[in-house]
């Protein structure tokens, strides 16, 4: 099991991040980037999981500046103010600085790899194209990552896992991006709606949530995990 920790970002701020230590022999570092809801039972239970094969992980609590400890619940007024911060009160660009300050705490010990979900996907996408210092990602039905961020090829090798039927990820937008071929990424499709990743909501689909974190870890592995 992790623990909360404290890092300094980039910008002097003080932030909560989840820190999952290793079982067995280290592999590498991984940061993992959370949905808009948080730094959640359900993100702390992946970073567990990731623990246990091997990796030491870094899972930072993007929103802490605005709202300290936040964690949201997939509906409701805790939903509308999840939107609220990734959309309108949490720069995006701070939430790229502070996925940069968890590999350079990693760094120093091995390759570090990148991954997450929906919000995250988007992020560990963005930092695959930017960061010099990944050795691979895997970004989860970010739904910038067609739009935004499709035309750049990856700088580490990225996988994009996208659901055929998830309403806010068009599946025209996905086949572009399919279609810019770049050599460093591959992109897969599941039988999936939104969030299909995840236990606790409603288009959860196991097989489409084992299949993709069998071809991350086998991604991860190749480059050095």
């Amino acid at each position: 099991m992790g623990e909360m920790i404290r890092m300094t970002m980039d910008d002097g701020a003080e932030i909560a991040v989840y820190h999952a230590r290793p079982e067995g022999g280290r592999r590498a570092g991984l940061v993992l980037i959370q949905e808009i809801f948080g730094v959640t039972d359900h993100i702390r239970e992946l970073c567990d999981e990731y623990a246990a094969d091997g990796y030491e992980v870094l899972s930072p609590a993007l929103f802490d500046r605005e709202h300290p400890g936040f964690e949201s619940d997939y509906s409701g007024p805790q939903f509308e103010r999840a939107v609220e911060l990734a959309r309108q009160l949490h720069p995006f660009e701070q939430s790229l600085k502070d996925a940069q300050s968890c590999i350079d705490a990693l760094k120093g010990k091995g390759p570090v790899f990148i991954t997450g979900y929906c919000y995250g996907g988007s992020v560990a996408w963005r930092m695959a194209q930017i960061s010099p210092d990944l050795g691979a990602a895997s970004a989860y039905y970010g739904s910038l990552v067609p739009t935004q961020f499709a035309s750049e090829a990856p700088r580490c090798a990225a996988i994009a896992h996208f659901g055929r039927y998830d309403a806010g990820i068009p599946m025209d937008g996905v086949e572009a991006l399919i279609a810019k071929n770049h050599p460093t990424a591959q992109v897969f499709v599941y039988e999936a709606g939104h969030g299909f990743n995840s236990d606790r909501r409603k288009d959860y689909h196991e097989p489409s949530a084992e299949l993709a974190r069998e071809r991350t870890l086998m991604l991860f592995k190749a480059c050095g995990g």
